[in-house]
């Protein structure tokens, strides 16, 4: 069977549909698994072996254009884990026979099979909800898998040629100060720049900041707040595939909840993680994908006092990690 994964939004969303297309294709090998996602995760989504092909949806496109090449896959089944009216109707121009998708929006008009999920109560994660909607399509799917869920060639020799170039000696604790997506609540950089100095004078872990290439300002910035200290600062402008296989090999990255932590999960780097003091940001709908028992989560209250324990408990448990 040719099945339709769509899935075109931001990073973290495209990782939490990643464990629906690999029980799919574990469910039965002969089914071909293609992958419909945005630019920002193609190179991404062509190195899953569970991914057999992947479509880019050029939001600018027409839907006439998005139809012709979901046609053109002679798809047999879709399943949509986040609609928008424009990849309904795509579908529904490309006749796609059973086309599967929550029931929310007016988009689902355009499906064959709509599913009430009410996601919104956070009855379970992001990427829970993902893979239950594989049962309307396999009652009996099993919805176990593998961790970490990307496993990428060549990671030792890509983190031995970082440290080689960055004089790196001990064991990296990475720190990735900045967000995107649908985070709502992070440290200052006052209070991320107290946080690496504790760790810092332990002196057991090289601390490595890590840049997407749009934090061009919070990268200088933090060279300054942290000049002369024991820090690698590390502005990625290699891919998202190398910094995958680079941050694959670390002890530790602490971040707030954005697409980089999902990264992180995935490829099973252990992780510390901030999140918003309510149910749409919370740890119980973001979790990611990897192996719970290496996610440290703590949902930032906006209460001065008990924000000011919690970083309390922050700091010292990474200065003791």
């Amino acid at each position: 069977m040719n099945i339709l994964v769509v899935r075109t939004d931001k990073l973290g969303d495209f990782i939490t549909a990643l464990p629906a297309m690999y029980v799919l294709k574990k469910h039965d090998e002969k089914n071909r698994i293609i992958a419909c996602v945005s630019a920002m995760n193609e190179v991404l989504a062509r190195k899953c072996d569970f991914i057999d092909e992947v479509i880019v949806d050029n939001p600018h496109s027409s839907v006439e254009e998005l139809s012709t090449k979901i046609k053109k896959q002679n798809i047999d089944a879709s399943i949509t884990l986040f609609s928008s009216t424009r990849v309904a109707f795509a579908q529904f121009l490309a006749r796609i026979p059973i086309r599967i998708a929550p029931a929310t929006k007016l988009a689902q008009v355009f499906y064959t099979h709509r599913v009430k999920q009410r996601r919104s109560q956070v009855k379970m994660a992001e990427f829970e909800y993902n893979l239950e909607l594989t049962r309307e399509l396999y009652s009996e799917i099993n919805l176990e898998y593998k961790k970490p869920l990307l496993v990428l060639d060549d990671t030792k020799n890509v983190y031995d040629v970082f440290c080689m170039n960055n004089d790196i000696r001990r064991d990296i604790m990475a720190f990735h100060v900045g967000f995107g997506g649908s985070s709502d609540a992070n440290w200052s950089t006052t209070e991320y720049e107290q946080l690496i100095r504790g760790v810092l004078k332990k002196k057991k872990y090289q601390v490595v900041m890590t840049f997407g290439p749009d934090e061009k300002k919070l990268y200088e910035e933090m060279q300054i707040r942290l000049r002369g200290e024991d820090v690698v600062f590390y502005f990625s402008l290699d891919g998202l595939t190398y910094f995958a296989k680079l941050i694959s090999s670390f002890k530790l990255f602490v971040s707030t909840s954005t697409g980089t932590y999902h990264l992180a999960s995935l490829v099973g780097c252990p992780t510390m993680t901030f999140f918003g003091d309510s149910l749409f940001a919370s740890s119980s709908r973001w979790k990611s994908v990897g192996d719970i028992k290496l996610q440290k989560h703590f949902m930032l209250s906006v209460d001065e006092i008990k924000r000011q324990e919690m970083f309390d408990e922050v700091k010292k448990e990474l200065i003791d990690y």
